[in-house]
């Protein structure tokens, strides 16, 4: 049964690898049928449905991946990647940073993906809270969102009632959904520019955020590679593995040079953003 298992997920890779994802995911489902504890054919499944926009079967897939295997990396990852999707921000940049610890104590050549989808995860956490922040500010702000957001549920409403096929309603969805985001954002930018102090969105420049603890660097270091971390968190890397956390080179102690520019930079915004500080 798992020789036979081998064979559907061999074959499934090559539809993947075309871009033919439905038939992917069929293949997929045969192998896992055949063999139900292999949890790479649950992450295989995973990766064709993040590709098919089915996030919550996505979700599933990667939740028992990640219970037939503790340490499965790729699990967290992709379950990072449908949280995001869903707007579920908190418990995604949980499953990303869970997905990166993993990455450092394995070497994983996959650091920097995983550490960018970190950051993506943190930005779409602290923009709720912006969000939040922002309308509690301004009444009307609220009560003209509210009206988006109620216009759009219709719209979708009324779409569902069409009875598409999935890939007509799929993108259909896709364009209300992004004609929703469009208005919102317009709306925001012009109470914003009434009232800069209160409603005007605040944020991080990525240059300034650490890649290891990501948060606002206060003593920057510079290593051979070209790249910047705080020197506390990067010394607490060196006691797991003398690598650059990103690009897996080897590193040391002695490899690293006091980045005083940008020392500078993360100084001057925290004095002036000391709200960053929470970031």
């Amino acid at each position: 049964m798992a020789h036979r298992a081998v064979a559907l997920k061999e074959e499934g890779n090559k539809y993947f690898q075309n871009g033919e994802y439905t038939e992917a995911e069929g293949l997929y489902s045969q192998a896992i049928q055949k063999d139900p504890s292999n949890p790479k054919l649950f992450t295989n499944r995973a990766m064709t449905r993040i590709k098919l926009q089915q996030f919550e079967n996505c979700m599933d897939d990667c939740l028992k991946s990640i219970e037939l295997d503790r340490v499965n990396m790729k699990g967290y990852y992709l379950l990072a990647q449908s949280q995001l999707a869903l707007n579920h921000p908190n418990e995604a940049l949980t499953s990303a940073l869970t997905a990166y610890e993993k990455c450092l104590e394995t070497n994983d050549k996959s650091t920097s993906a995983v550490s960018g989808l970190v950051l993506q995860a943190k930005k779409q956490k602290w923009e709720a809270k912006e969000r939040e922040r922002i309308r509690n500010r301004s009444s009307m702000l609220r009560e003209l969102e509210d009206m988006l957001m109620k216009n759009k549920r219709e719209e979708l409403r009324q779409l569902r009632l069409k009875m598409l096929d999935f890939n007509e309603e799929a993108e259909e969805k896709s364009d209300i959904e992004l004609e929703c985001r469009k208005k919102v954002e317009e709306l925001r930018t012009i109470f914003a520019i009434a009232d800069p102090k209160n409603l005007q969105r605040r944020e991080v420049p990525d240059y300034l955020i650490d890649s290891i603890s990501f948060a606002v660097m206060h003593d920057p270091v510079t290593t051979k590679t070209g790249n910047s971390y705080d020197r506390v968190t990067l010394m607490e890397h060196f006691k797991r593995s003398h690598t650059d956390p990103l690009t897996r080179e080897p590193l040391r102690a002695d490899d690293i040079r006091p980045n005083l520019a940008l020392k500078q930079a993360c100084e001057e915004f925290l004095e002036n953003n000391g709200w960053a500080v929470d970031y």
